[in-house]
C-alpha cells in the first residue's frame, strides 16, 4: 500500500480512536487496517498508538506524525481537486448523514444523479434523526437543521424553509380549524419531542406576537413518526413545508393559521472543523443545495 493511503488510514484511525469505527467509514477490514498502520510504524521507527483492550491512545510520535500526515493528505487533495475540478474527476468515499425524512424525501431520490456525473464516487448515507458526532462516526458532512449549537463545525447554509401548523383533512374535518394560535390548545397537538421540536412556538401575526404552549398529547421523537401520525388524523403539528411537500400539494394536508407566522427554519451543511474541505464533499454540498432549491419549499422561494 503507497505511503499516501498509508496515511489517510492512520488519519481516521486518529480522529475516530479505533480500529473498527475506522475500519467500517473506509471500508475495510479490521484485520487489514491494523496491519497497515504496523507496517507504518515498522517504516517510520516509532510507535504511533498505544494499545490496549479498552482504549487506543495516540504516542508523542502519533501526534507529531498526525499533525504533518494531515497537512500533507490535504495539500496532496487540494493538488488533485485543482487539476480535476474541470473534469470533475473525483473518486473516493463520501460519508453523509442526516435525517430520515429528510434524506429519503430529498437527497437520496437524487443522488444516483450526482453518482452518474462521478463514478468513481462511493456514498455512504448514514440516517439518524440525532446529531451524530462527525468525527467519531467519520462523517464528511452532515445534514442539520435548526440553531447549531457546535461551534466546533464548519457549517454552510444551503436552505430555508418556512415552518407551519398542519394537519390532515381527515383531522380538520372533524375538528373545528383554529384562528388564532391561542385556540391550539384546544387541540391534540403531535409534538417532535426533540431539536427544534418542543410544545412551545412563538408566532407573529395580525395582532401582534403570541407564545402558546401547545397540549402534546402524542411526542414522537423522530421526523417520521410525526409525519405518520398527522397523516393518521392524529391531530395537528408544527412541522416544515418540507416534510409534508407532497400532501400539501395533493390536498391531504393543510396549513392552518396561515396569518400567522413562525420562524423559519434553517437547513446546514455541517464539517468537521479543522480540516480543508476535500473538492469532492463541496461539490456533494453543492448539489444537494441546488436540489433543495429547486423543490416548491426552498430558500430561493421564501426568503
Amino acid at each position: 500500500m503507497d505511503l499516501f493511503t498509508s496515511m489517510r488510514y492512520f488519519i481516521r484511525v486518529y480522529d475516530t480512536n479505533s480500529f473498527s469505527v475506522a475500519a467500517k467509514s473506509l471500508k475495510v477490514g479490521q484485520s487489514a487496517l491494523s496491519k497497515t498502520i504496523a507496517h507504518l510504524e515498522r517504516e517510520l521507527g516509532a510507535p504511533l498508538f498505544l494499545r490496549s483492550t479498552r482504549q487506543l491512545t495516540p504516542t508523542e510520535p502519533g501526534k507529531v506524525f498526525y499533525e504533518h500526515a494531515v497537512k500533507v493528505v490535504e495539500d496532496a487533495e487540494a493538488a488533485l481537486s485543482a487539476v480535476g475540478t474541470k473534469s470533475q474527476n473525483f473518486s473516493g468515499q463520501i460519508r453523509i448523514s442526516g435525517t430520515l425524512t429528510f434524506m429519503c424525501q430529498y437527497v437520496i431520490p437524487k443522488l444516483s444523479l450526482f453518482l452518474d456525473a462521478h463514478p468513481d464516487i462511493d456514498i455512504s448515507v448514514h440516517l439518524e434523526d440525532k446529531n451524530v458526532g462527525l468525527i467519531e462516526q467519520g462523517i464528511d458532512v452532515a445534514l442539520r437543521m435548526g440553531q447549531l449549537d457546535d461551534s466546533g463545525l464548519v457549517a454552510k447554509r444551503i436552505g430555508r424553509c418556512r415552518r407551519i401548523v398542519v394537519g390532515a383533512v381527515s383531522y380538520l374535518e372533524v375538528h373545528r380549524e383554529p384562528q388564532t394560535p391561542e385556540e391550539l390548545v384546544e387541540h391534540t397537538t403531535v409534538v417532535l419531542a426533540q431539536g427544534e421540536g418542543g410544545d412551545r412556538f412563538t408566532f407573529k401575526g395580525p395582532y401582534g406576537t403570541k407564545t402558546v404552549t401547545v397540549r402534546s398529547k402524542l411526542r414522537i421523537n423522530a421526523t417520521e413518526g410525526v409525519r405518520s401520525a398527522v397523516l393518521a388524523g392524529a391531530g395537528l403539528s408544527v412541522a416544515t413545508e418540507w416534510m409534508f411537500e407532497a400532501e400539501l400539494n395533493s390536498g391531504s394536508v393543510r396549513e392552518v393559521l396561515k396569518q400567522w407566522t413562525l420562524p423559519d427554519l434553517d437547513l446546514w451543511a455541517v464539517m468537521p472543523a479543522g480540516r480543508r474541505t476535500s473538492a469532492k464533499v463541496r461539490a456533494l454540498v453543492e448539489f444537494i443545495e441546488i436540489q433543495v432549491n429547486a423543490t416548491r419549499f426552498g430558500i430561493g422561494h421564501h426568503s
